[in-house]
């Protein structure tokens, strides 16, 4: 995706070095951890959206560069928090802040960047639109987790349960960047509603796609083990579709409740699951999702931006990581 950013590769520079003032502080473990999150990169999805919204309106980078940090500090604090409820030791190939610095540190390390969030979206108090949206967004995002880990081990959940979740843990804050980002810069509904729904649908594939990957990428290119959702008890699209569909749904049920798995009892599930047609049917699902983002797309001016995040969309679906 990161070729895609090419044209925005001076904002996003910006936002980069902000985010390192942001997360400099008088304690040095405070500024150590941070600093370890954003040396561990990631795709500043969010931040980008946020900086192709603003181009459809006036754009204005002074404007957009403390929502674009805020957007990655709210999902900074949110993989930390995952990374302690998940027991996770890598995530993009390096150790985690779990792994380097223990449980307590993360925990509040999560909450120290949301709370950082919230003084950058004080910058915005002339519209209440962009801290209603946050505010509201980082409650369902709170709550999709909350949800996930009640439902761990549940093979009874349905793909509209499945659904919920993403959209409160994935796609409401990638919906809200790419809205947002027109709204700092002064666009109207016109613009800005289109713009979520790209997000929000283009949210969506990217979890499933996520989803997906842990079965079957490579761990080299994922950056972490695959059959992680599996460990941790986590149905995903995919495996509520073998559950439903595969000859060996029993034992494969069997494999997915059990809470202290093997790695060759990952391995079984992983293979049912890869050879039960759900993978297939899984991309299918996310590709959908990208055309409806690419049709929300029609309704904006016609820009070099649409045509960037149109193809934004299609890199969705077909990552590898």
């Amino acid at each position: 995706m990161l070729e895609l950013f090419v044209d925005i590769k001076d904002e996003l520079q910006a936002v980069e070095s902000a985010l390192r003032k942001i997360v400099q502080a008088d304690y040095q473990i405070l500024t150590e951890t941070s600093t370890h999150l954003l040396n561990a990169g990631g795709k500043r999805l969010r931040p980008a959206l946020a900086i192709f919204g603003a181009k459809f309106y006036n754009f204005d980078l002074e404007r957009v560069i403390p929502l674009a940090a805020t957007l990655e500090l709210i999902h900074m604090a949110s993989l930390v928090h995952d990374d302690v409820v998940d027991a996770s030791m890598t995530r993009r190939g390096k150790p985690t802040v779990k792994a380097m610095w223990g449980n307590r540190i993360s925990t509040h390390i999560g909450s120290y960047l949301f709370a950082k969030s919230l003084i950058l979206i004080s910058k915005y108090e002339d519209m209440p639109i962009i801290s209603g949206v946050l505010s509201d967004t980082s409650v369902q995002m709170s709550q999709g987790e909350i949800i996930q880990i009640s439902s761990s081990f549940d093979i009874n959940q349905s793909k509209k349960n499945y659904f919920y979740r993403i959209k409160c843990k994935t796609a409401l804050l990638i919906a809200a960047s790419a809205q947002l980002g027109a709204v700092s810069c002064g666009a109207d509904k016109s613009i800005y509603l289109p713009l979520r729904r790209y997000g929000y649908n283009i949210g969506m594939a990217f979890q499933i796609t996520d989803d997906i990957l842990d079965m079957i990428a490579e761990q080299r290119q994922l950056g972490k083990p695959i059959g992680g959702d599996l460990r941790q008890g986590i149905i995903t699209l995919p495996v509520i579709y073998a559950l439903k569909r595969c000859k060996d749904k029993k034992r494969l049920a069997e494999l997915v409740t059990k809470v202290e798995k093997s790695e060759d009892e990952v391995n079984e599930a992983l293979e049912i699951v890869r050879n039960s047609g759900a993978i297939d049917y899984s991309f299918n699902i996310a590709h959908k999702y990208i055309v409806k983002a690419k049709s929300d797309l029609k309704e904006l001016p016609d820009i070099p931006t649409r045509r960037t995040l149109s193809m934004a969309a299609d890199f969705v679906c077909a990552r590898k990581f």
